[in-house]
């Protein structure tokens, strides 16, 4: 899309159903303007990957109006055709038909493999199911980087790495591209880590799932410590499988973590406040956020501190 200021943007996806969505959006927008003169010649460029929707196509040929040069100028677009273009346009569309139909579904692709569920944004159920795991294989490679070149690092987890790297990191993680942390790209170990955090903050559903969170608040207010880590235990116990394996593998690792404080600078404390609300949160938010937020430190460093009690065997 080239506006009138001179600003251009490409527009390219795979998948069909997301570029007729941003197509309808823009239009939308145009057709909302102010209809004081029409517009000759509109400059809307859509340079598609490809797309299946013919309706699409035949709207190419609506027109649409321009506001007053002072009204919301970044609005305003020309599609690079005249009306004396009508022939060569119909050539091009009726080519752009007999493409169109020979295009395979998005279902078809996914059925072939050809798309990829993605691993970010994704259940985390999904994801297991998906790899024939319990735990995610990109949870499982971020941990082991850490433990191999991280454990003595200044404030990890805690420092922020860089967020350009860490979503490249994350596209790499989605196109399901062969991933190796070793790699130079990810020496910063703040982006893996930062990446992993990333991971959890963006499931559906967080780590904890909704349906226990409340359940966890009343635990960790619990005044007697025996009864409290019992509590806790027992939730954590009803939890479904990949919740419970992937939130044991990753509090083993912030164990270790924090058994390097005298080095790393941190403490149990510290990695409450960090995976705290990363990892558990109500699915409203009410005027009880700070309360929350307090509770949600307090239940990660609890069960960092009894790790051994909690996730253990019964006879522990």
């Amino acid at each position: 899309i080239t506006t009138v200021s001179g600003n251009e943007f490409l527009l390219q996806s795979d998948i069909d159903f997301l570029i007729l969505d941003w197509f309808h959006a823009i239009k939308n927008a145009i057709d909302r303007l102010p209809k004081e003169r029409s517009c000759t010649s509109r400059n809307l460029e859509f340079k598609l990957k490809r797309s299946s929707s013919i309706e699409l196509l035949n709207s190419l040929d609506t027109e649409s109006k321009e506001p007053k040069p002072e009204h919301r100028k970044s609005l305003i677009f020309r599609l690079n055709y005249s009306a004396s273009d009508t022939n060569d346009r119909n050539r091009v569309k009726s080519r752009l038909k007999k493409f169109i139909s020979r295009r395979p579904s998005l279902k078809t692709l996914q059925e072939k493999g050809l798309i990829k569920d993605q691993i970010f944004g994704s259940h985390l159920h999904l994801v297991c199911e998906h790899e024939k795991s319990t735990v995610p294989q990109f949870v499982r490679l971020c941990i082991k980087a850490v433990e191999k070149r991280g454990l003595d690092v200044d404030g990890i987890y805690r420092v922020s790495g860089n967020l350009a790297t860490i979503q490249k990191l994350r596209f790499v993680v989605n196109q399901e591209e062969k991933l190796n942390l070793d790699d130079s790209q990810w020496e910063d170990i703040h982006v893996v880590t930062g990446a992993l955090k990333m991971f959890f903050r963006e499931l559906p559903e967080p780590l904890f799932p909704y349906c226990f969170f409340e359940q966890f608040v009343e635990a960790i207010k619990i005044q007697d410590n025996a009864t409290r880590i019992k509590s806790i235990r027992n939730l954590v116990k009803k939890l479904p499988r990949p919740n419970y394996d992937t939130m044991k593998i990753l509090f083993e690792h912030l164990k270790k973590i924090a058994a390097k404080e005298s080095v790393n600078l941190m403490s149990t404390q510290s990695l409450g406040i960090v995976f705290g609300p990363t990892l558990l949160r109500p699915e409203k938010e009410t005027g009880n956020m700070a309360v929350h937020m307090l509770y949600q430190n307090q239940i990660v460093e609890l069960m960092l501190s009894e790790y051994s009690k909690i996730f253990g065997s019964e006879e522990d």
